[in-house]
């Protein structure tokens, strides 16, 4: 029999199962440790551009505390999906006021984009997490903290994630191109820091987009693939408009 051919996504093949295998965000992940080794943690605001690992930290988080049992015990919802009151009176509601099975005494809620949620929603689910705090813990995940109401976030430890350093983008694109038998020389690895400005998410897919084309990652392919103006590109473009051409 033919070997079956892995046509998952590299975004969700190279997401990290555990804490330890996050690359960034270390005082962040110190925190989550901390969090399941207790078996305890309050209402958490996750704040921080896309791509840089919310998501990522939240699955970690509860495949730690709660193993098999992390579907039973984990929901997730993204908030840009249904705005309205009525999700927080209706899904979020229902799963909250139901005790957790694993051992651990409270379930997840991730509110993935929470920002994009109105105000009477927000308000609403402020009551709900007053109301289920004993069995419920909320992650709420926002590109823009400002745009959670203020009693929201007086009730959630607020985090804040960053951009990723130059060095852990290496040390992301390295791990993957000795997974994936990929050759990456200097220009290449500038051209993914570059396009992937930080971020994880574009990093992983510039680098399975380029893979399709050749198993040498090369600084034309990245280009090629991202659709991006080089560095050079963009100068000269500057000084055209600054030479009135």
């Amino acid at each position: 029999m033919a070997d079956k051919i892995d046509i998952t996504p590299w975004t969700e093949k190279y997401r990290p199962k555990k804490l330890d295998e996050i690359i960034g965000q270390k005082d962040i992940i110190n925190s989550l440790k901390s969090f399941v080794k207790e078996k305890n943690m309050p209402h958490l605001l996750f704040a921080g551009p896309p791509g840089c690992g919310k998501t990522t930290a939240t699955l970690a988080l509860a495949n730690e505390l709660y193993g098999d049992a992390r579907n039973e015990c984990l929901l997730e919802m993204n908030a840009s999906d249904e705005r309205g009151i009525d999700v927080v009176r209706g899904k979020i509601k229902d799963f909250a006021r139901t005790m957790a099975l694993a051992n651990v005494p409270f379930k997840l809620i991730f509110l993935d984009e929470a920002d994009s949620l109105t105000s009477d929603a927000q308000s609403a689910l402020r009551r709900t997490m007053e109301m289920y705090v004993s069995s419920t813990r909320f992650i709420l995940g926002a590109n823009y903290s400002s745009k959670i109401i203020g009693p929201i976030q007086s009730r959630c430890s607020v985090f804040r994630f960053t951009y990723l350093s130059d060095g852990e983008i290496a040390k992301m694109s390295g791990r993957i191109a000795d997974n994936e038998g990929l050759q990456i020389d200097e220009k290449a690895l500038e051209a993914l820091k570059y396009v992937s400005e930080g971020d994880m998410r574009k990093l992983i897919n510039a680098m399975q987009g380029a893979a399709m084309l050749s198993k040498k990652i090369t600084e034309d392919n990245i280009f090629k693939y991202a659709s991006r103006a080089r560095p050079k590109e963009i100068l000269e473009m500057m000084q055209y408009a600054l030479d009135g051409k």
